[in-house]
């Protein structure tokens, strides 16, 4: 058996956040399918290309370790390698240069028991992030991790961690967090010098509190207010009562304050406390990753519950579907079904869900009794997605890291929706 898997999600011109998610399912499918392969020994092998490689050093690299596997002492082994290197470089041969973002090619044979092995040859083009370096591997597994970083949930998110002696703000992207800018304060202590007033000492410092705290939102508003569109919230840091005075102040942008998840205790304001505000404000990060997913969710239980605008399992869904009543179709990331359709002799269709790992279970026609005619399977996801894209209906992923979002897989099969009219499906 021989595989490839073409580009799937080279178009990011249209679509926006819909056509993302659907790239993100399908690389997540395919991982998925090459995590579940194993060979037996070093045979199996990844290629990760990048953008800017000229295709003929790639090859070069692919015909020296051809050459290199000769020295493999187990003929099985030795065989399947130069097998699956022939394989790479016979796709190579349809590439003038890499794809805008580069490419990755896996190839091998993999166990199916009882020792027989398949070939198995995937190409995936335009990973969702730029390849950054070429990078060769030979093991027992295919090397997708470099992919599963890829679809980490990315996020972009603004950090400040200040006290009254020092502030530093900067960024934290996908997992990665970056300083930017730092700041020094002229607050004295609280012991005032000879020679003043206490009265006077007290104003003075309380003038240089509010000049640095002025001068971290403007580090901040430089910063963060260009990319406020982007910006999926900010987290504020450092001792009591130094952050709630700078929050309470309404010293930030109005539009960033809106933008605060909220304010932890960081004992250091340096550059480490930026990381360590990244580690104290997990679970608001989380949180905001599952906003619209909760939204979402929020949305259908009201009208399951107490309204008329919720469909959900696979039939009745796909039927709302087919009529255009779906305002926005709700898949479980977790969702692993395919859809079998059966066609009879009198022209009949039926369909169900079943586990893609299972055979095609017999079946007659419910409206006529004959046996089919003949049988499709498709992914369930896309089946679907291919629906709502033809009627004009959104589709949006829910994740399982949540309580209603785990019901959604369990309790509702993974597939529901909410409606733009009442049909009484």
């Amino acid at each position: 058996m021989e595989i490839q898997a073409t580009d799937h999600m080279s178009d990011d011109s249209t679509g926006g956040e819909e056509h993302a998610d659907r790239r993100k399912y399908e690389f997540r499918k395919v991982i998925e399918d090459l995590e579940d392969h194993t060979g037996s020994g070093t045979q199996l092998v990844s290629i990760y290309v990048p953008p800017d490689m000229q295709i003929s050093d790639v090859v070069a690299h692919v015909t020296q370790e051809y050459s290199e596997a000769s020295n493999i002492k187990s003929k099985q082994t030795r065989t399947n390698v130069q097998d699956a290197l022939s394989s790479i470089k016979a796709r190579l041969k349809y590439y003038d240069t890499p794809p805008e973002r580069g490419m990755v090619l896996f190839s091998g044979a993999v166990d199916e028991g009882g020792g027989q092995t398949d070939m198995v040859t995937e190409v995936l083009e335009n990973p969702p992030d730029p390849i950054e370096s070429f990078r060769y591997h030979c093991d027992s597994a295919f090397l997708t991790e470099p992919l599963e970083h890829m679809l980490a949930d990315k996020g972009l998110y603004g950090l400040i961690v200040l006290d009254r002696r020092e502030a530093n703000v900067g960024w934290l992207k996908g997992k990665r967090v970056e300083p930017v800018k730092s700041a020094s304060s002229l607050v004295p202590g609280k012991q005032r010098k000879g020679g003043q007033s206490a009265q006077r000492f007290a104003r003075l410092r309380l003038e240089a509190i509010d000049n640095f705290y002025q001068e971290i939102a403007e580090m901040a508003d430089e910063l963060f207010v260009p990319k406020r569109h982007e910006l999926d919230g900010i987290l504020v840091g450092g001792p009591s009562p130094t952050k709630d005075e700078f929050l309470d102040g309404d010293y930030l942008h109005h539009e960033l304050q809106e933008k605060v998840l909220g304010k932890f205790d960081v004992a250091y304001t340096d550059e480490s406390g930026l990381y360590d505000l990244v580690d104290k404000g997990q679970e608001a990060l989380a949180d905001a990753e599952l906003t619209q997913d909760k939204n979402d969710m929020e949305e259908f239980f009201k009208e399951l519950h107490g309204g008329e605008l919720a469909t959900y399992g696979f039939g009745p869904t796909r039927e709302n579907l087919v009529m255009g009543s779906v305002e926005t179709l709700l898949l479980s990331e977790d969702l692993r079904k395919e859809v079998v359709t059966y066609t009879c002799p009198n022209g009949h269709s039926d369909r169900e869900l079943i586990d893609p790992r299972h055979e095609t279970p017999e079946h007659t026609c419910t409206e006529c009794g004959e046996p089919p005619e003949s049988t499709e399977r498709e992914d369930a996801i896309e089946h679907l997605m291919g629906i709502a894209e033809q009627r004009g209906t959104e589709t949006h992923f829910i994740s399982t890291d949540f309580e209603k979002g785990e019901q959604l897989l369990t309790a509702f099969g993974g597939i529901a929706g909410i409606l733009r009219y009442q049909t009484g499906v």
